[in-house]
C-alpha cells in the first residue's frame, strides 16, 4: 500500500510540475520538477525511495533509448553523419580521459578508475532537457537535428565507457588493448542483438496479426514489453543493452515507415501511450533527482573529510571545464569545415548554441545512480555519494546556465520592432483561426454539417480581412481606434432604446434586459476580468432560473407568453444591431474602411442568427448544433494562443490583445445564447 500511495504521489507531482511550468513558460520542466522533489522530500512524509542500480537501468533508460531511437530520421543522421560522430563518440572519448584526469587531480580521494567513471558519466547530453528550454527559443533546425542525433549517440557511447570504468574500478583490473577490443565486440554484439530480437518481436506481431487479432491492447502491450525484453536479455549475454534498444528503435521505425497494412491505425495510440510514458519517466528521473539532493547534499555537508566550499567549488570547475572543452572541440570542429558547411548563421553564435545546450539530464543521474555500493573485495566504492553529489550539481548547473544564456543566444537579430510586433499580432491571430477551424472539421458529422459550414465560413471571413488589413498601420492605434468604434456603436445600439423608450414603445423589463446587454458589451470591449466575472454571475443566475422551473409547473398560457416575449426581444436585438450598422456604415470612409466593415460582419452575422433562432423549431436545434461547435472553436483558439506563448512565439501584451478578441466574440455567442433562456 505504501509503494501505491508513493507512485501516486510521484505521479501527481508531474502533473503539478506540468501545470505550474504552464503559467511559468520561461522556467523548464526539468528545474520545476527538481525543486518539487526537494520540497517533496522536505515536507514529514518520511519519503524515502531505495535505489537499485540495475532495475533504475531498466526501469528508466531501455524505455528512454528505445523511444529515442524510434524518433530520430535516419536521413537526418546519415546527413549531419560527420558532426553527430564528432560530438557523440569523438568529444565523449575525450571528455572521459580530459575530465578524468582533471578529478583525478582535483581530487584525488577518488581513484583514477573511479574519475574515469564520474567523467564518463557526465558526457552525454540530455536532448529532452534541451528540447524543454528550447521550447522558448529559436534554434535553427540543423543545430536540433546534431544535437538530437548527438544526445541519442553519446547516451550509448557515454554509459558503455561508464560501465567499463565502473568495472575497472570494482575489480581493480584495466586493460585498454582489452577494454578496446570489449568494447567493440559489446557495441557490435549489442546493436545486432537489439537488431535480431527487435526483428523477431515485430514477426510475432505479424502472426498475431494474421490470426486476425487486431487488438490495439495487444499489439500496444508487446510495443510497451519490447525495450524491457530486449534490454534484459542482451545485458545477460554480457553485451550492450543500451545499444540494442538505441538499434530496436531504429528497426521498429524502418518497419513502421514499410508497414502499409491496415494496422497502421494503431500509430496514433501508440504516439499518444509514448508521449504519456516517456513524459512520465523523464518527469519520475528528474523528481527523484530533486529526492535524492538533500540525503547526498546532508551527506556531504556533514562529512568531517570534506569542506563545504571545496565540495561545492568541485561541481562549479568541472561545469565549466565540461562547457569549455566542449566550446574547444565544437570550435576546432568548426574550423575543419564540418559544422560550417551545415549550419549558415555566425560562427560565434552557432558554437555557442551548441556549447550551452551540452546540458546533462536523466541519462548522467540515472547512470550516478547504478554505481554499486561495494567493490568486488567487499568494499565501499570509493566516494559513490561524492560522485552522485557531483553529478547532481552539473545537472542543475549546465540545465541553469542553458536556461539563462540559450535564450539569449537564439534570439534573432532585431529588426523594426513596431513590424515584428504587427507581424507577429497577425501569425497569432492567423494560427488561432487554423486552430478553430481545424477543431470544427474534427467534430464535423451529418447532423452538425450545416452549422459546422456556416461557422467555418465566419472564421475564414476573419481570415479574408486580416489578410486585407494594411500591414503598416501602427497596430496601437488600430487597437485604440477599434475599440471608439465599438464603443460608439454600442452608442447607437442604446440611442435606439432611448428612443423607444421616449416613445412609450417598450416595456421596463425590456428595457433593463437592453441595458444590462449594451453594459456588458462595454465591458467585454474596454475590461475583460469585470467582463468574465459578469459572464459567470450571468450563467450561474440562468441556471438558477432553469433550475426552479423545472419545479414550476408549465402552463400553456404561461409558455406562449415566454414564447412571445422571446420573440420581442430577438426582434428588438436585431433592431438595434441593424441601428448600430447604420451609424458604422455613416461614419465609415476609406481609410478606416477595414476596421467598420469587420465590425459591421460580426453585426450581420448576429442578425442572421437571430433570425434563425426567431424561427424556432428546426432553427433551434441548428442553433444548438451551432453553439456547441462555437464551444469547441473558442477553446481551441485559447489553447492554440496559449501554446504560442508558452512556445515564445508571441509576448505577453500580444496574448493579451488577442484573448481580449476572442473575448468579444464569445460576447456575441452569448447574446445569442441567452434568447432560449426567456
Amino acid at each position: 500500500m505504501d509503494f501505491f500511495l508513493l507512485t501516486l504521489l510521484l505521479l501527481t507531482v508531474i502533473g503539478i510540475s506540468s501545470f505550474i511550468h504552464h503559467f511559468l513558460p520561461y522556467v523548464p520542466v526539468p528545474l520545476v520538477q527538481i525543486a518539487l522533489g526537494i520540497l517533496l522530500v522536505s515536507l514529514p512524509f518520511g519519503i524515502h525511495i531505495p535505489m537499485e542500480p540495475e532495475l533504475f537501468f531498466v526501469l528508466f533508460i531501455a524505455p528512454l533509448l528505445f523511444h529515442d531511437g524510434k524518433n530520430v530520421s535516419r536521413h537526418v543522421l546519415w546527413k549531419l553523419r560527420k558532426p553527430i560522430l564528432l560530438l557523440a563518440l569523438g568529444l565523449v572519448f575525450v571528455t572521459v580521459f580530459a575530465i578524468g584526469y582533471l578529478i583525478y587531480w582535483l581530487i584525488p580521494s577518488i581513484p583514477l578508475p573511479a574519475a574515469f567513471a564520474l567523467a564518463a558519466i557526465l558526457s552525454p547530453t540530455d536532448v529532452v532537457a534541451v528540447s524543454a528550454i528550447s521550447s522558448r527559443v529559436k534554434i535553427p533546425q540543423t543545430i536540433m537535428h546534431i544535437l538530437e542525433g548527438e544526445g541519442l549517440m553519446n547516451d550509448a557511447s557515454g554509459l558503455v565507457a561508464f560501465k567499463f570504468a565502473v568495472a575497472a574500478t570494482v575489480t581493480g583490473v584495466f586493460s585498454l588493448t582489452q577494454a578496446s577490443g570489449s568494447f567493440l565486440l559489446i557495441s557490435i554484439g549489442g546493436l545486432v542483438g537489439g537488431t535480431i530480437l527487435s526483428i523477431l518481436i515485430i514477426q510475432l506481431k505479424i502472426f498475431i496479426r494474421r490470426l486476425g487479432m487486431e487488438d490495439v491492447t495487444i499489439h500496444m502491450l508487446i510495443q510497451l514489453l519490447t525495450p524491457f525484453v530486449i534490454f534484459y536479455i542482451v545485458e545477460h549475454l554480457h553485451l550492450s543493452g543500451i545499444l540494442s534498444v538505441v538499434a530496436a528503435g531504429m528497426v521498429h521505425t524502418i518497419y513502421r515507415e514499410r508497414d502499409q497494412s491496415p494496422a497502421m491505425q494503431l500509430q496514433v495510440v501508440s504516439q499518444s501511450t509514448w508521449t504519456v510514458l516517456i513524459y512520465i519517466l523523464n518527469g519520475l528521473v528528474f523528481l527523484l533527482l530533486g529526492l535524492q539532493i538533500p540525503n547526498v547534499i546532508s551527506e556531504i555537508f556533514k562529512d568531517p573529510l570534506f569542506n563545504n566550499w571545496v565540495v561545492s567549488k568541485y561541481i562549479f570547475i568541472l561545469s565549466a571545464a565540461l562547457l569549455v572543452l566542449r566550446f574547444l572541440w565544437i570550435g576546432a570542429a568548426w574550423q575543419w569545415g564540418w559544422l560550417r558547411k551545415q549550419i549558415e548563421m555566425p560562427s560565434m553564435r552557432a558554437i555557442g548554441i551548441l556549447t550551452i545546450s551540452g546540458v546533462r539530464g536523466a541519462v548522467t543521474l540515472t547512470g550516478a545512480f547504478t554505481i554499486p555500493y561495494v567493490l568486488a573485495d567487499g568494499g565501499p566504492f570509493p566516494q559513490r555519494s561524492l560522485i552522485i553529489f557531483i553529478a547532481a550539481g552539473v545537472i542543475l548547473v549546465t540545465l541553469i546556465a542553458a536556461s539563462v544564456f540559450l535564450p539569449l543566444l537564439a534570439k534573432p537579430e532585431k529588426g523594426n520592432t513596431n513590424e515584428l510586433r504587427e507581424e507577429m499580432e497577425r501569425g497569432a491571430l492567423l494560427r488561432t483561426i487554423d486552430a478553430a477551424i481545424l477543431s470544427i472539421r474534427e467534430l464535423m458529422n451529418d447532423e452538425n454539417r450545416g452549422a459546422a459550414v456556416s461557422l467555418i465560413t465566419s472564421y475564414n471571413q476573419i481570415r479574408n480581412r486580416l489578410n486585407t488589413v494594411n500591414n503598416d498601420v501602427n497596430s496601437e492605434r488600430l487597437k485604440i481606434l477599434e475599440t471608439e468604434i465599438r464603443m460608439k456603436a454600442l452608442d447607437a445600439e442604446a440611442n435606439y432604446i432611448e428612443k423607444l423608450k421616449n416613445g412609450g414603445q417598450i416595456d421596463r423589463e425590456t428595457i433593463y434586459m437592453s441595458d444590462e446587454h449594451i453594459h456588458r458589451m462595454r465591458l467585454a470591449v474596454t475590461n475583460r476580468i469585470h467582463f468574465r466575472r459578469l459572464f459567470i454571475w450571468t450563467l450561474a443566475k440562468r441556471s438558477f432560473f432553469r433550475l426552479l422551473q423545472l419545479f414550476v409547473p408549465k402552463r400553456q398560457e404561461r409558455l406562449k407568453n415566454q414564447q412571445a416575449h422571446a420573440k420581442r426581444i430577438i426582434q428588438l436585438k436585431v433592431n438595434m444591431a441593424k441601428a448600430a450598422i447604420k451609424y458604422l456604415n455613416s461614419q465609415m470612409t476609406p481609410e478606416n474602411e477595414h476596421v467598420y466593415l469587420s465590425i459591421i460582419g460580426e453585426y450581420s452575422e448576429m442578425i442572421t442568427k437571430f433570425k434563425l433562432a426567431r424561427k424556432g423549431g428546426d432553427s433551434r436545434h441548428y442553433s444548438q448544433l451551432q453553439r456547441e461547435l462555437r464551444v469547441k472553436a473558442f477553446q481551441a483558439e485559447r489553447d492554440e494562443i496559449q501554446n504560442l506563448y508558452e512556445e515564445g512565439e508571441i509576448t505577453s501584451d500580444v496574448i493579451r490583445k488577442i484573448r481580449k478578441q476572442i473575448n468579444i466574440r464569445e460576447a456575441y455567442w452569448m447574446e445569442e445564447s441567452s434568447l432560449h433562456s426567456h
